[in-house]
């Protein structure tokens, strides 16, 4: 796992109060929204609103690819770190 996912996991459980949760509970690759983790569309907006913040970045809710960056935390990882370098 990679520091950035690392960070990216612990973002969502501090972000969206999932105490009862660790970072080895999100497997990089699980679905966020829907069957996976489960989070709704308000649990999307507080966590791109968080991850805005936390990497300063800019994160454009209309662009048609942001629901595929927001799939799992290893594409939310490769957003980041593209819009880091950009």
């Amino acid at each position: 796992m990679s520091t950035l996912e690392l960070d990216i996991k612990n973002l969502i459980i501090e972000s969206l109060g999932l105490e009862d949760m660790s970072a080895e509970d999100i497997a990089s690759d699980l679905t966020l929204f829907g069957e996976g983790l489960g989070l709704d569309s308000v649990d999307a907006l507080e966590l791109g609103l968080a991850i805005q913040k936390r990497f300063a970045i800019k994160i454009d809710a209309e662009a048609k690819d942001t629901r595929k960056h927001f799939a799992n935390v290893a594409s939310l990882a490769a957003f980041v770190s593209s819009q880091q370098t950009a």
